[in-house]
């Protein structure tokens, strides 16, 4: 397959690099010194598993330079630059391109498909952690190796299917969902959760899951999640809070959400789209989401970064 990473960060990086190990096409899209150095001396994923070395892979900031369509694009770029993103992968969307969006939260294939169209839009979700390390180099930090995905109208098209297969053959776990925006916001409890509180704490999972009172207090952010999801329609698993309690307990005790190590390095975050949603959704609909509203509005002054 012809594979374009759109955002070559931890989620892009990571996945891009096993898909290009297995033969398939890919080039990264990035930018500053991360494209310099991928240009300059390939692409690094590093972590426990190990590694996977790219001396030499396509990278490029414009993807008006590619001869024709993708057949794939992961799109796994930050949420405040969905729009512009969204714009700049017109040049590799042809007819038959799957655009597969990896963003964090819930929001991200509708904000996609307003400006690409719905017909090449699929809504996913990674299980991973990883961030840049350097330029050019990616690390991974947990054994989190797996993507969901779907067509947003359910069906579970042969091209979901065919790119689900080269995923299981470069490595990682892959499944098609038939209910994509569930999949999305069962992902959504603990993301959202584990963003603020991992951010706003400026502590890691190993600090924040072990203290009770701290564990309460997640485990009502969760419920908030749960319940601005039911006043959307959206029907969550009946058990995501247990599910999402336990996974949260089985994280690295060093791993911090990517959205701390970006205010960390005062960078631009994400929290809009996190418990900032959360915060509007709730006041829109009529459902009370007192712990979220309090992350988005202490961490709201960071937004821009420093």
């Amino acid at each position: 397959m012809r594979i374009v990473v759109m955002g070559a960060g931890g989620v892009g990086g990571y996945f891009g690099a096993h898909l290009a190990q297995a033969g398939h096409e890919t080039v990264f899209v990035a930018r500053g010194a991360h494209l310099d150095a991928i240009r300059r001396g390939g692409f690094r994923l590093e972590g426990a598993r190990g590694d996977i070395v790219l001396p030499s892979v396509g990278a490029t900031d414009d993807l008006a330079t590619l001869d024709g369509p993708a057949d794939v694009i992961l799109f796994a770029v930050k949420l405040y630059d969905t729009e512009a993103a969204a714009a700049a992968i017109r040049p590799a969307v042809g007819p038959q391109t799957m655009v597969i969006n990896l963003q964090n939260g819930v929001d991200g294939p509708d904000r996609l498909a307003a400006v690409i169209g719905n017909e090449a839009v699929l809504g996913g979700a990674a299980y991973v952690s990883a961030l840049i390390a350097e330029p050019g180099v990616v690390r991974y930090t947990s054994d989190m190796s797996k993507v969901v995905f779907g067509e947003l109208d359910g069906r579970v098209s042969d091209r979901a299917v065919a790119f689900r297969d080269a995923c299981r053959s470069a490595g990682f776990e892959a499944e098609v969902s038939s209910d994509i925006r569930a999949t999305l916001w069962d992902k959504f409890v603990l993301l959202a959760t584990n963003a603020g509180l991992t951010t706003l704490l400026r502590k890691p999972a190993g600090e924040v899951y072990t203290d009770p009172e701290i564990m309460a207090l997640a485990k009502e952010l969760m419920k908030e999640v749960v319940a601005v999801a039911a006043a959307e329609g959206v029907r969550t698993s009946s058990d995501i809070i247990e599910r999402s309690v336990a996974l949260s307990k089985s994280f690295p005790p060093g791993m911090y959400a990517s959205m701390y190590h970006d205010l960390a390095r005062g960078r631009r975050i994400e929290v809009a789209s996190l418990s900032g949603l959360v915060a509007r959704r709730g006041t829109e609909l009529g459902v009370p989401v007192p712990h979220h509203t309090s992350i988005w509005c202490a961490l709201k002054p960071y937004v821009d970064g420093d």
